[in-house]
């Protein structure tokens, strides 16, 4: 009888283990979102990527053409206002978070978005 009380009590105790090992699992899942961010050259392409390159997040890709940042993280390492305010950090807009001034008007002529400076290619 105790035998039988002490099986049922490890399997029980791995029913739980294991069913915690899986949420934690799921947790850990890759997630994506597309927002917009103020840019227009291939020079604003690079700073705004680079800044993304930090632990927890997977990829980041910005089109010129639409102004779309698409990233992908893992939500145990990274959130959303935190993405957002590391391009902001870099001096470009967000939908959520626009970037200090003087951040922004230390960018390159070139790439100063809201004085009026329309996309371009760089050649």
């Amino acid at each position: 009888m105790k035998s039988l009380l002490k099986i049922s009590i490890f399997f029980s105790a791995l029913l739980v283990f294991s069913s915690m090992k899986s949420v934690d699992f799921q947790d850990d899942k890759e997630v994506s979102m597309t927002f917009k961010v103020s840019g227009v050259c291939g020079m604003c392409k690079n700073r705004i990527e680079e800044a993304l390159y930090v632990t927890g997040i997977k990829s980041a890709t910005w089109t010129i053409k639409t102004q779309l940042l698409t990233v992908s993280y893992k939500p145990k390492k990274m959130n959303e206002l935190k993405i957002h305010e590391l391009v902001a950090s870099v001096g470009h807009d967000t939908e959520k978070v626009k970037a200090k001034d003087e951040i922004y008007k230390a960018l390159p002529d070139c790439c100063l978005y809201r004085d009026g400076v329309g996309t371009h290619d760089d050649k």
